[in-house]
């Protein structure tokens, strides 16, 4: 409240007793009971305290307040005063005290106007109202409050302005909770609604907990100004801490696409976003656009996670040359190894293995860089022609098929024996040996199956002799294996 307003008050609380003191000088001391007497008996000042007390409201009328102490501090020195004189002083005291600023004393001093017992109810009532503004002007926001409080409890009139009042006082001092119901009804009372009405209710609403009131201030707020962003920020956000993601999703990319962010906070949130809900490639389309356009600054930490959400999305082919780039300008390990996991999904094994061994040669785990070296080159083999039983052993041991498990075996033994992939590296080893020993086996059994149809057929060769008068063995391929069959089984009929 204004000086101007306060000073209003006062001279309204002083009222007629102030009137009285101008009369006296005009009409001497012998009239003081006359002009002064006044709402009942004992209301008036006797000829002494009068004298004194004109005294000083000619200086108090002269802006003298300072001077103007000295008679009233005079006049509260008189033994026989009544209560109407005593309380009427404190009040000119209090004045002038308010006058030159000094707040704390114009507090005590109306609060001795009060005590001494000589204002009428209405009187003290509304000096308790400027003792509770005064502390609150003073900085002592929750005594005042609360005095302002207890007079409208005792049935004071609540004014528009003690419920502003009231509300600004409870916020000054933090006490939210007491601030509120003020607040609400400041807020409802006000017509027109204006934005301080608006930005108080949410920020208390905001501080209280109290989401689904805020949420309906907000979107009040948003219908009434919907090209403030800070708004729809401040939407978003809660929508986020009240567990409603999704929302502040939407929210988010309705702002990103209608043109309304355009801060690199703001649109990393936007692909923080996409990629949270799932989406890498939409968040590293949008992360790559931002960087052409120069809203997201260009730098080695945006590149790698550029092609961290390529990768995510399995877009290898876009991330290689990021990943390429961000390697070679920052030469750390780590990015090497990840062009190589890059390449290695794209099937470009020879530039994979030399990325993996870049990133080796730079500190990058070693086990983990030859699994995948080892794993590249045996997937080669998955497209490679496949040894058969008809090869001969010079042949298979010059297949491709050969010399690529052969290149995963030994990048599987490069694997440190104290890598925790060390295990897996020596089941690869196995696994790989097993293979060539499954087809050595399988060409052995075929082998050994041919080897006995063909004794069947020998043996059936001889017994229809008798009938044909001849040997005659229909398969020529069996014709590799009648002398052995002659050794192991018709030598022995010979000699029987």
């Amino acid at each position: 409240m204004s000086k101007l307003a306060l000073t209003t008050k006062f001279t309204a609380l002083l009222g007629a007793s102030l009137l009285a003191f101008s009369a006296m000088s005009f009409v001497g001391t012998a009239t003081v009971d006359v002009a002064v007497a006044q709402d009942g008996e004992g209301r008036q000042f006797s000829a002494k305290a009068g004298e004194i007390v004109n005294e000083a409201l000619q200086l108090i009328n002269g802006n003298q307040h300072s001077a103007a102490l000295g008679p009233l501090n005079k006049a509260l020195a008189l033994p026989e005063l009544n209560a109407y004189e005593r309380s009427t002083i404190y009040q000119m005291q209090g004045a002038s005290y308010y006058e030159m600023n000094q707040y704390a004393q114009a507090i005590g001093a109306f609060e001795n106007a009060i005590n001494a017992g000589g204002l009428l109810p209405n009187e003290a009532d509304s000096l308790r109202v400027n003792i509770a503004q005064l502390l609150i002007a003073n900085g002592s926001y929750a005594e005042g409050a609360r005095r302002l409080e207890q007079y409208l409890a005792n049935g004071g009139q609540q004014k528009p302005q003690y419920v502003e009042m009231l509300t600004q006082a409870w916020v000054q001092s933090e006490n939210y909770s007491k601030a509120l119901p003020w607040a609400e009804r400041w807020f409802n009372a006000a017509s027109p609604k204006e934005r301080k009405h608006f930005d108080l209710m949410n920020f208390l609403y905001n501080n209280l907990g109290m989401q689904g009131r805020q949420a309906d201030i907000v979107k009040q707020m948003i219908n009434r100004w919907p090209e403030d962003k800070t708004l729809w920020d401040a939407w978003a956000s809660m929508l986020a801490n009240g567990g409603r993601e999704q929302e502040a999703f939407e929210v988010t990319k309705m702002l990103y696409l209608g043109g309304a962010l355009n801060s690199e906070a703001d649109l990393m949130k936007v692909v923080q976003y996409y990629s949270f809900y799932d989406m890498p490639f939409q968040a590293a389309q949008i992360l790559e656009r931002e960087m052409n356009a120069g809203r997201i600054a260009r730098n080695a930490d945006k590149m790698v996670q550029l092609s961290s959400l390529f990768r995510q999305a399995r877009e290898y082919k876009r991330a290689i040359p990021v990943l390429e780039q961000a390697a070679a300008s920052s030469g750390q390990a780590k990015l090497y190894a990840d062009l190589g996991e890059a390449l290695y999904n794209e099937g470009q094994c020879q530039k994979s293995e030399a990325a993996f061994k870049q990133a080796i040669s730079k500190g990058y785990d070693s086990g983990k860089s030859w699994m995948l070296i080892a794993t590249c080159r045996y997937e080669a083999t998955q497209q490679q022609d496949r040894l058969n039983c008809q090869m001969t052993e010079a042949e298979k041991a010059a297949a491709p098929i050969t010399k690529s498990r052969n290149a995963a075996i030994e990048a599987f033994s490069n694997v440190p024996r104290d890598s925790r992939e060390s295990r897996n590296a020596t089941k690869w080893v196995q696994f790989i040996k097993a293979e060539r020993e499954a087809v050595d086996r399988r060409c052995e059994f075929e082998e050994t199956i041919e080897q006995e149809l063909c004794y069947q057929k020998i043996k059936q060769a001889y017994d229809a002799e008798v009938f044909v008068g001849k040997f005659v063995l229909d398969d020529p391929k069996c014709t590799q294996y009648k002398a052995d069959y002659d050794a192991k089984f018709r030598v022995k009929i010979v000699e029987e």
